[in-house]
């Protein structure tokens, strides 16, 4: 429980800081990108983001579940990630999600992106998703693509709406998917007399 209020403080405290860098440094809006590649505007960039969001949060969620299923490092990082999302109730699930969101994106795609640029961001995004283990790099190099993507629905329809969206969705439904399935490989019971069982 401890472990998941200091997330919770971090992540607030990560969308407080790019608020006031935003408000206080670099005088704009966090919310939206200086420069949009489609010159969307208005009500018209909050929809084409936000359809952009659940489409790519609805593939990477359905991607997620065949890369655990398919491919032995899937499995593996599925196994070192699975301890983050014991425990929590639907409502932490809930709250995990909206938080880890809101203050991922509007720090570094609301905040940094319009100054690192679009693979700066996605690299910073990814190195500092790293995690002790034999899944780092697959989860550095998980983190830099998506990263890339929601960076690519924010300067592509200057909105951030469809990057909080997806990440949100994703990071809710894929916690709920870790805590419901076991990686774990079939094991032998009784020294293999009784042959293979799921953990």
């Amino acid at each position: 429980m401890l472990r998941w209020s200091l997330l919770a403080i971090a992540y607030a405290s990560m969308a407080a800081i790019a608020l006031a860098i935003s408000e206080f440094w670099l005088g704009r809006s966090v919310w939206s990108h200086p420069a949009p590649w489609l010159g969307f505007s208005g009500l018209t960039a909050h929809v084409y983001s936000l359809a952009f969001g659940v489409a790519l949060a609805a593939l990477c969620v359905v991607l997620t579940r065949r890369i655990v299923e398919k491919f032995s490092w899937g499995q593996e990082l599925a196994r070192a990630l699975r301890p983050f999302a014991q425990g929590l109730t639907g409502t932490g699930i809930l709250v995990a999600a909206l938080l880890s969101s809101c203050g991922e994106e509007l720090l570094f795609r609301g905040t940094l992106q319009p100054w690192l640029g679009l693979l700066g961001q996605a690299a910073v995004f990814g190195v500092l998703h790293q995690m002790p283990g034999p899944s780092r790099w697959a989860w550095v190099a998980w983190a830099s693509v998506i990263g890339l993507l929601f960076g690519a629905i924010f300067a592509s329809t200057g909105s951030l709406v469809g990057p909080l969206v997806a990440h949100a969705l994703i990071n809710g439904l894929n916690l709920n998917f870790l805590q419901n399935y076991d990686p774990e490989p079939s094991r032998r019971t009784l020294g293999g007399l009784l042959g293979r069982s799921r953990a």
